[in-house]
Order: structure tokens, then C-alpha cells, then sequence
């Protein structure tokens, strides 16, 4: 019989190259048949240090959350180019 991994997941350790934004621990995770990254921060709150956690698809584009470029066609522009004025 086969392991069934099925809403299950695993982290490691994570080496942060220096970069203190980058998670404490970094795997993966399988929510109802489906593969997730999963990352985990250390953070310190009132009653103590907790995990902070994060998962996102493993397969498929990975979405873009924040400020889509305007439609090519739309006379929207959100800004001006520094040091060129229409």
C-alpha cells in the first residue's frame, strides 16, 4: 500500500543568504491533493514566538497580487516617467 500525503507537509530549515525578509523554514505541503510551497517565519508576539505561515501553488503562473500593468490599449497611465514630461 502506498504513503497517502494527502494533507500533509514538511518544513526545513531555511539559509537566509543574509537576507532577513526570506523565511526561518521553507517545504512544501499537500491540501486536499493539491501541492503547495509552504514557508514559515519565526515572529515574537505578546504571549511568545509563533509561526507565521505562507503557501502558494506549486504548479500554474504564480499570481500577481499587487498593481496590474494597465490594459495596452487604455489611455490610463499610472505615472510619469522621471525626466520625461508629454
Amino acid at each position: 500500500m502506498a504513503y497517502d500525503n494527502t494533507n500533509r507537509g514538511v518544513l526545513f530549515k531555511n539559509d537566509k543568504q543574509g537576507n532577513e525578509k526570506r523565511p526561518d523554514y521553507t517545504g512544501s505541503i499537500n491540501i486536499d491533493g493539491q501541492e503547495r510551497f509552504l514557508d514559515a517565519w519565526i515572529k515574537e508576539g505578546k504571549n511568545g514566538k509563533f509561526l507565521s505561515l505562507s503557501t502558494k501553488p506549486k504548479t500554474g503562473k504564480p499570481q500577481r497580487t499587487s498593481n496590474p500593468a494597465p490594459p495596452e490599449d487604455s489611455d490610463d497611465i499610472p505615472f510619469a516617467p522621471i525626466g520625461r514630461w508629454l
